[in-house]
């Protein structure tokens, strides 16, 4: 079975599986990609025999809708982090922000963040990240199909964007802010779709439960 849900905010993906196995009885339950705690919408699980299909759907390209509030950054790059740096907005028009946002279409290189999932020699970063600790990341090479500005209300971008697997829009919207001239990190967002299954056909766990 594969079942589409909308993860809430303040869950770990793995919080997910462990309640859907709960719920359906099924000790074999994995996900299609992680989501950050702080971050919500879709999280693909596969359960049983069908957990073998989550490698294709993983690799999909996922769609996401983000607020990047500009001006403080923090050391996770979301708003659960600690505010790192500040740093002045300037006065910006939504035609300069369109050109800051179309700059990173295409194939890029990416550091994936300290405070992450992704594993290096063996450790979870976010683990490392916990004690302080910083180490050397390779890049890896993501692509941004489609961005969007959806509304800017001073110091916050709203933005909608397409990309591949592996691609941390944390990451991104520092990036973006960078580029602006100024620090942010997101204080929301949103993951809308992946490959066909979007966030308007997703369950949430207490439909689940009563179903």
């Amino acid at each position: 079975m594969i079942i589409n849900i909308n993860k809430p905010a303040g869950w770990t993906s793995f919080d997910v599986v462990k309640k859907v196995r709960g719920i359906i009885k099924e000790k074999k339950v994995g996900h299609a990609g992680t989501l950050d705690p702080f971050a919500e919408g879709v999280l693909v699980l596969g359960t049983g025999p069908d957990t073998k299909k989550l490698t294709d759907i993983t690799t999909a390209s996922k769609i996401y809708r983000a607020e990047l509030t500009l001006g403080k950054a923090t050391d996770t790059q979301d708003r659960d982090g600690k505010i790192s740096a500040e740093a002045p907005v300037p006065e910006l028009t939504r035609e300069t922000i369109d050109a800051v946002l179309a700059s990173f279409v295409g194939t890029q290189e990416q550091i994936p963040p300290m405070y992450s999932a992704k594993q290096v020699n063996g450790q979870r970063l976010y683990k490392l990240a916990r004690k302080n600790k910083t180490v050397e990341r390779d890049p890896v090479t993501i692509t941004i199909d489609q961005i969007s500005l959806l509304d800017y209300t001073e110091p916050v971008i709203t933005f909608e964007v397409t990309c591949s697997k592996g691609t941390y829009v944390r990451a991104l919207g520092a990036d973006i802010a960078a580029k602006l001239g100024t620090v942010g990190h997101l204080t929301a967002l949103v993951r809308t779709s992946v490959g066909a299954y979007h966030i308007a056909n997703a369950t949430t766990i207490e439909e689940l439960s009563k179903s």
